[in-house]
């Protein structure tokens, strides 16, 4: 019986050992290695725009065309912008067969805002010392700086139902891009949720970003042997670097889509139209007006621009040629002013990823140039208005001229080598005497015996 248990016994255990010796080792699978020989660096400063959703997806689309480089890196320098531009890149982004990496740069830039979204849908990030990345609440664009609509003005107002929509889709927005690319999705909620802004120091500790690199050459030289997720392991040994630039009508939609520039543009239309009203004829001054109105308008409707505001600022520029036209001893002119504030304040305010808003030293600067403009145009018309009359009839006025009949009261007088009827006014007046012109009524003049 004991021979059979231990039969049995070394049975099992043999059967176990061929079973584990049966047993293939586990695969390794081989590092995926990405070859980067060309890298096209897309350099990007400004608020982001559907011009910079242009240039940046151009670019994207450049390096997945054939023939086109390996690898992109958006030198990124940028305080927020459009939530529609913002998304228009991270798709583009995201949907690029070649890695897209992100340099916060130069030293001294930031990656805020919607910079912070674009960021983290990169496999690769890299920052310029002194540099920052955060601040990605979503905010109410162009919302008062004095805290108007609080109830105390210590920011506890109600929290406004949009805002709060908006806040939770950009949350869930951040928390999906951070998933893919495996970047630290806490911090990326937090800088939605609480705007927690970090350095670039920071950033590297916490996994926000992968290094830091004073210049593109450090940057590609730190990039090689980084992972660049799905794409796998980047060689980029000494790879050559070509720039992607702006088209000349990028750079210049750019530039006015500005929200200060586009203010800029509004104020010198308003201008050149006051000139060319005061004085028609000019044609400079209104054409300039003309084309610099018709460009913001351009950048209010590409920046959604909200209506009443633009509507304020439009009816601001009523009362101040209103003012030219009617003498309101400064009325006028103290209306347009606080509908172009009011209107300035308004222009954005819808809930919005971006940092979008009016300067307000460059809203008072163009309120208070606008003011002197009108009141030197004021004070020409009121000058013309009281300055004595030189030509036509009216200029006959205190002239004087000869009797060439008797004026009993009425009779003929000769002025400025001219024949009229007169009227005397200070009785008879015998013919021959030397007479002053007191008033002009029609083809008539009505004179005086002269001192």
């Amino acid at each position: 019986m004991k021979i059979k248990t231990v039969l049995a016994a070394s049975a099992v255990l043999f059967c176990a050992a061929g079973a584990f010796a049966a047993k293939p080792a586990k695969e390794v699978k081989p590092v995926k290695i990405y070859e980067v020989k060309r890298v096209a660096v897309a350099p990007y400063s400004g608020v982001i725009t559907p011009a910079a959703a242009e240039f940046l997806s151009g670019a994207i689309d450049s390096v997945n065309a054939p023939g086109g480089a390996d690898l992109l890196v958006i030198a990124l320098d940028t305080p927020g912008g459009l939530d529609s531009s913002m998304r228009v890149i991270i798709k583009a982004m995201l949907a690029s067969k070649k890695p897209v990496a992100v340099y916060v740069s130069p030293q001294g830039a930031r990656a805020a805002s919607a910079g912070v979204f674009i960021s983290m849908a990169s496999p690769l990030v890299g920052m310029a010392p002194g540099t920052n990345i955060g601040a990605a609440h979503p905010v109410m664009l162009g919302a008062s700086p004095f805290g108007l609509g609080d109830k105390d003005g210590k920011g506890d107002k109600k929290k406004d139902p949009m805002e709060e929509k908006v806040l939770n889709d950009a949350s869930a927005y951040m928390k999906s891009i951070t998933q893919k690319t495996g970047r630290n999705v806490e911090w990326a909620i937090r800088s939605v949720a609480k705007s927690d802004s970090i350095s670039a120091d920071e950033a590297v500790k916490t996994g926000v970003a992968d290094f830091t690199a004073a210049d593109i050459k450090e940057f590609l030289a730190k990039a090689d042997g980084f992972s660049a997720g799905a794409f796998g392991r980047l060689r980029a040994a000494n790879p050559s670097v070509e720039y992607f630039s702006q088209t000349r009508r990028q750079s210049f939609l750019a530039t006015i889509t500005d929200p200060n520039i586009a203010m800029i543009l509004m104020s010198l239309g308003a201008a050149g139209l006051f000139i060319e009203l005061y004085n028609p004829g000019l044609i400079l001054p209104g054409v300039v007006g003309a084309v610099s109105l018709v460009m913001a308008f351009y950048s209010f409707q590409t920046l959604s621009a909200n209506f009443a505001g633009v509507a304020l600022i439009l009816l601001g520029f009523v009362f101040f040629i209103a003012e030219i036209k009617v003498i309101s001893y400064g009325l006028l002119t103290l209306a347009g002013a606080a509908s172009m504030l009011l209107g300035g304040l308004m222009l954005f305010n819808t809930p919005s990823i971006g940092g979008l808003s009016i300067s307000m030293h460059m809203l008072l600067s163009t309120v208070v140039g606008l003011i002197a403009v009108v009141a030197a145009l004021a004070f020409i018309v009121m000058r013309a208005q009281l300055r004595r009359v030189v030509t036509g009839i009216e200029s006959l006025k205190d002239k004087r001229g000869l009797a060439k009949t008797a004026l009993s009261p009425k009779g003929k007088v000769l002025v400025e080598g001219e024949l009229w009827d007169a009227e005397s006014v200070s009785g008879d007046i015998p013919e021959g005497a030397e007479v002053t012109v007191t008033e002009v009524e029609g083809f008539k003049i009505r004179v005086r015996l002269a001192k």
